[in-house]
């Protein structure tokens, strides 16, 4: 399976990457957030993949693929992370697939078509970059952490404010990268040391999930519990300086969103 859904991943980034430029539509899904014509043909492209290749499985897409929810292996994919970016001819995007099974992230790739960079775990087998091993960062002080905030503020002002007023009062810096997967592997591989997200859904982050952890992360939605296809924002980072980040929440009195 994991070899099947790295060459579906890296297809479709391909494809994006090949017409990074060359938008023929852009359509808006609501306040701000915005589809392009490309998200949903690389969709296509892994869905198809999959679907041939693994028929009993059920896929969970974020354009336009839903189907068989129920089954017991379950992936869920982000045909296109950072498509606000990709939009602007900024090229900080990725394409992501994580599989779901028996309450778990067992699986999960993502992929950078710019600069060729291909994350993988399988669990219990580690977290790979391009075949190295990747850790997350040692870092245990928050004072001394980078981390990368949540960009879409305008969904919950006075809270995400609140607490992101509290994160740059005692970390060292916060940066948003406008792009889930790019802020993931960041962490994954020890270049950042947390990512606080309130309003990602599961094919933001299901493609991180195992490798943030199999590289020696935490992954928690924002009440502390284990992530799921039906979690919405989590908080991810070294596994020292979890408790000080879940305490910065529980004193904002964060829960998940509605």
């Amino acid at each position: 399976m994991l070899e099947v859904v790295k060459s579906a991943v890296k297809k479709a980034g391909d494809f994006l990457f090949s017409n990074f430029g060359n938008i023929q539509q852009i359509i808006s899904k609501g306040d701000r957030n915005l589809v392009t014509n490309l998200d949903r043909e690389a969709e296509k492209i892994i869905v198809d993949i999959l679907s041939k290749e693994f028929p009993e499985h059920g896929i969970l897409g974020e354009e336009a693929i839903q189907k068989d929810l129920d089954r017991e292996f379950l992936w869920i994919i982000d045909p296109l992370d950072g498509t606000h970016n990709f939009i602007r001819g900024i090229d900080i995007f990725g394409v992501s697939a994580g599989l779901w099974h028996k309450g778990d992230f067992i699986l999960g790739v993502v992929y950078f078509p710019k600069d060729k960079e291909l994350y993988w775990a399988e669990k219990g087998k580690g977290a790979f970059k391009n075949g190295e091993r990747i850790l997350t960062s040692q870092v245990s002080e928050l004072k001394k952490a980078s981390g990368c905030f949540d960009s879409a503020i305008r969904y919950s002002p006075q809270v995400m404010l609140k607490v992101l007023g509290e994160l740059t009062k005692k970390c060292f810096n916060v940066r948003m990268f406008g792009s889930s997967v790019r802020s993931l592997t960041y962490l994954a591989e020890g270049k950042i040391d947390f990512s606080v997200e309130f309003y990602d859904r599961p094919w933001d982050f299901a493609g991180s999930v195992c490798i943030v952890k199999e590289a020696g992360g935490v992954f928690f939605d924002l009440k502390g519990d284990t992530p799921t296809p039906q979690t919405i924002g989590y908080v991810a980072s070294t596994s020292k300086i979890y408790p000080q980040l879940k305490n910065i929440l529980e004193v904002c009195s964060i829960s998940n969103p509605e």
